[in-house]
C-alpha cells in the first residue's frame, strides 16, 4: 500500500481554502486504498500531523514533518498561494528526493506571479489583458486613467482583487492589494465570458484539456462570489467548436510554456477575438465541488479517479519529463 503525505494549511490568506482541499484529497485517497498521512502547516508556521503539533516552534516541527515526508511514497501538496503553490513545497520535496504531485519549483513560481505569467504568455503567442506592474511604494503617485482591475501580483483565490471605476476606488483598491503583495497589477478591463480550462498530465506524459467551464456572476468574480455560492458554473460551457478548440489549444500551450505538471487550471476571458489569458493556478482548489474536478467529471473522470491519477503521475521535482504527445 502506497503512503501519501497530504499537506494542507499554509501561512497565507488561503489557509482555510487549503484545509478544505487537503481534507477532500485525503478522504478520496483513503477511499481509494492509499495509506494517508495528513500534515498541516498552521498560520504560525508550526507543522502538525493529524491533530498533533510536531513541535513547539517552526524549525523542530519542520524537521519532524520532513521525517514523515521522507517515509512517504508521494507528497500531495494541497497548499494554495504563497509559501506553497509558488514552488516552496516543491523545493522541499526536491531536496528530500520525494516524488510530489504537481508542478515543480520553476512552474509554481512563474504561475504564482501574475506578471511573470503574462510575460510567458506573450512570448508563447497568447493574448493577455493590457496592464502594468507597480509597487506598493508607488501607490500615492498612481493616477486613474480608465476602468481597471487591480490585483496583487502573487496571491490566490482573488484576495485583494477589485474592479475600479474612479480615482477614489483606485486608491483604496491599491491599498487593499498591497496587504497581500508589494507588487500590484493594474489591468484594463476585458469584456468577455469567463471560461476556465483544466489541463491534466498523465503518468505517461500525455496531457489533455478538460471540457471548458463558464463562470456566471453579477459582477467581478472576487473572493466573496467565489465562496458565498452566488457564482454559478456551467460545464461544459455552451460555446461552439471553434472557440472550444482555441481555448483548449491555448490552455495546453500555456501549460507547456510554464512547464507545468500534474494539473493546472488556466483561466481565460473569451472575447470576440478569441481567448485572453487571465491567470494560471498550478495548485487549484480541489474539493469535489471545485472547478477543476467539475470539469474532469464532465469528461467522465470521477473525483477519486482524478486524485489517484495525480498520485500516479507524481515525480521528484526537477526530474526530466518527456514532452508528451
Amino acid at each position: 500500500m502506497r503512503r501519501i503525505a497530504v499537506i494542507g494549511g499554509g501561512q497565507n490568506a488561503e489557509h482555510d481554502v487549503s484545509l478544505a482541499t487537503a481534507a477532500a484529497v485525503a478522504k478520496a485517497l483513503c477511499s481509494g486504498g492509499f495509506d494517508v498521512d495528513e500534515l498541516t502547516i498552521d498560520r504560525d508556521g508550526i507543522w502538525r500531523r493529524g491533530a498533533d503539533a510536531l513541535g513547539a516552534k517552526t524549525i523542530p516541527s519542520l524537521a519532524a514533518a520532513l521525517r514523515v515526508i521522507e517515509r512517504a511514497d508521494v507528497v500531495f501538496p494541497a497548499v494554495h498561494g504563497p509559501s506553497g503553490e509558488d514552488g516552496t513545497l516543491a523545493a522541499l520535496c526536491a531536496l528530500a528526493h520525494t516524488p510530489m504531485v504537481g508542478s515543480d519549483l520553476r512552474a509554481g513560481a512563474l504561475g504564482m506571479d501574475k506578471w511573470a505569467t503574462k510575460l510567458v504568455a506573450r512570448d508563447a503567442g497568447i493574448r493577455t489583458a493590457p496592464g502594468r506592474l507597480v509597487t506598493a511604494a508607488e501607490i500615492a503617485d498612481i493616477e486613474f486613467e480608465t476602468d481597471a482591475v487591480v490585483k496583487p501580483a502573487s496571491a490566490g483565490s482573488s484576495f485583494g482583487v477589485a474592479l475600479v471605476r474612479d480615482a477614489s476606488q483606485l486608491r483604496e483598491a491599491l491599498r487593499r492589494a498591497a496587504r497581500f503583495d508589494d507588487r500590484i497589477l493594474i489591468e484594463d478591463v476585458v469584456a468577455g465570458r469567463e471560461i476556465d480550462v483544466a489541463v491534466l498530465r498523465e503518468a505517461d506524459g500525455r496531457r489533455w484539456a478538460s471540457p471548458p467551464l463558464e463562470i456566471h456572476t453579477d459582477g467581478l468574480f472576487d473572493t466573496r462570489s467565489k465562496y458565498d455560492g452566488s457564482a454559478r458554473f456551467s460545464v461544459p460551457a455552451e460555446i461552439d467548436g471553434t472557440d472550444r478548440a482555441a481555448l483548449s489549444e491555448a490552455a495546453l500551450r500555456m501549460f507547456d510554456a510554464l512547464g507545468c505538471a500534474g494539473v493546472a487550471r488556466i483561466d481565460f476571458f473569451l472575447t470576440g477575438h478569441g481567448p485572453v489569458l487571465n491567470e494560471v493556478n498550478t495548485m487549484p482548489g480541489m474539493t469535489a465541488e471545485s472547478q477543476v474536478p467539475r470539469m474532469f467529471a464532465a469528461a467522465g473522470l470521477s473525483y477519486e479517479q482524478l486524485v489517484a491519477r495525480l498520485v500516479d503521475a507524481a515525480t521528484v521535482p526537477g526530474q526530466t519529463r518527456g514532452p508528451g504527445p
